[in-house]
């Protein structure tokens, strides 16, 4: 879901839609399109949280799960649920008009990720982020499809600004969370993560991290750190999509369940949005 994030992140205004109450129609098989090494999204092993709301919906539709798996790169979209190969991705952004959104079932934040031990950073403007070295996600090398790094150039924060990239290198384990680990190793102060990323890898750093959402939440003229996440499916495929916003509806409680297992900071609960400290 991070890089479908940050590809979509600078077209979305993020926008919620009451989702209808209505019978599922029956579905003989659930064909979910998804990353197989991305946690805590998803990965082959099946033990992500979306690959855990994917199995709570399949079960809710009758539905047999099935996974078409593919890494999140540019031309995700296009060659997955376009190319007929999948019918339905577990997480999207709401605002992302290429495809048909359900209701948003979480509404998550950036974040800045520091050291237990390191500086408390909760703002842009903090003064302190000119001189520290200074993490962000990136896709490019130009920083264009980032909102934190937008917000830090537009600062004048550039030159001790570091991107770690959202698709990474797929010998590894998650390739995204480096940029948690750049935080734990010392490798740079503090880094801007997407939140559910920062919640689950700080929570298994081995060196005791700090999470704490970004403020402001939407940065002048219109730069939004918080995004609702939905489910998507292709445009026209209305029964599908009705059919998923009534087991949202159903099973919204479970699903907050799922999430916070997993230390998604939730930019709709005011308790610190579960910040995922030890």
């Amino acid at each position: 879901m991070a890089a479908a994030l940050m590809l979509a992140a600078s077209a979305i205004v993020s926008a919620t839609r009451a989702g209808a109450q209505v019978t599922p129609a029956p579905f003989r098989v659930l064909r979910v399109c998804s990353d197989p090494n991305n946690l805590p999204y998803s990965n082959e092993k099946q033990e992500g949280f979306e690959n855990r709301i994917a199995e709570l919906v399949a079960r809710e539709l009758n539905a047999e799960l099935r996974y078409t798996w593919w890494a999140q790169r540019r031309g995700y979209i296009r060659n997955t649920i376009r190319a007929g190969l999948c019918d339905v991705y577990i997480g999207m952004p709401t605002g992302l008009d290429m495809l048909l959104l359900t209701r948003p079932y979480y509404r998550s934040t950036y974040a800045f990720v520091t050291r237990r031990a390191g500086p408390h950073i909760a703002s842009f403007d903090d003064p302190r982020l000119k001189r520290l070295r200074v993490g962000v996600q990136i896709i490019g090398d130009d920083y264009a499809n980032a909102p934190p790094a937008d917000a830090l150039a537009h600062r004048g924060i550039v030159k001790n600004v570091r991107g770690y990239s959202v698709i990474g290198d797929y010998h590894e384990p998650n390739p995204p969370s480096r940029i948690v680990r750049a935080v734990a190793n010392g490798e740079v102060d503090v880094a801007v993560v997407w939140g559910p990323l920062a919640g689950y890898f700080a929570r298994r750093s081995p060196v005791p991290l700090r999470v704490v959402p970004v403020s402001p939440e939407v940065d002048v003229p219109y730069l939004p750190f918080v995004f609702d996440i939905g489910m998507a499916v292709r445009r026209g495929d209305t029964a599908l999509r009705d059919s998923l916003d009534a087991v949202l509806v159903r099973r919204q409680r479970d699903i907050d369940r799922i999430l916070a297992s997993y230390g998604v900071p939730r930019a709709d609960t005011p308790a610190a949005v579960g910040l995922a400290t030890h």
